[in-house]
């Protein structure tokens, strides 16, 4: 799956229906719903997405926050959360683990897909990455990735989205998603967040 994956993890089966659909463009795919705490971190530790959407108030003993609070210390992951809670108090909370975003339901299409564009933006600026060199990196793997997947995964670790990809290289968002393809079976990956950890590790 050559799409930015995404974890919903959403208590409400009919909300996490229409998050799925709105989710399914050129850009993202929900990898996983998680209707619980337990489910969530299942997902996280098996199927690890490339962000996460977080509803607060999951009907369970720990909430969205508390899932929030282990993806911000252990996965390092950028995480909106999208609640009908706004109160103070859940606000106060909420913003001790540093969430990319957080949107109030009901929400609008627009409001989600551009709320995970700038978050995945936002999280690649955040983070400390050297750069990439393609020398490198075919030193690693068997079958060598050519320079245009090279340039295709430069964007991938500066957290473009498909479409901005095909924009800033002047090719269909099918082409990219091609070279996405090809830029896994080389790293051996599943995900954008394993290929930016696997070429991270070669630095």
């Amino acid at each position: 799956m050559s799409e930015i994956r995404i974890l919903v993890v959403e208590d409400e089966p009919f909300i996490a229906m229409d998050i799925e659909q709105t989710l399914n463009n050129i850009d993202f795919a929900v990898s996983a719903i998680a209707h619980t705490y337990k489910e969530a971190i299942q997902q996280l530790q098996m199927n690890t997405p490339d962000a996460v959407l977080l509803d607060i108030n999951l009907e369970d003993e720990k909430d969205g926050i508390d899932i929030a609070e282990i993806i911000h210390q252990q996965y390092h992951l950028p995480f909106i959360f999208l609640t009908s809670h706004a109160d103070k108090a859940t606000l106060d909370r909420a913003k001790k683990t540093q969430p990319a975003g957080y949107i109030v339901k009901p929400f609008e299409e627009k409001d989600v897909l551009a709320g995970l564009e700038i978050a995945l933006y936002n999280f690649s600026l955040r983070e400390t990455k050297p750069t990439l060199a393609l020398a490198n990196i075919n030193k690693h793997i068997l079958a060598q990735i050519s320079e245009r997947e090279f340039d295709v995964l430069v964007a991938i670790y500066e957290g473009k989205t498909n479409q901005q990809m095909a924009d800033s290289l002047f090719v269909s968002v099918n082409t990219i998603k091609t070279h996405i393809s090809n830029i896994y079976l080389k790293l051996d990956v599943a995900s954008r967040t394993a290929a930016i950890a696997k070429v991270r590790s070669w630095m």
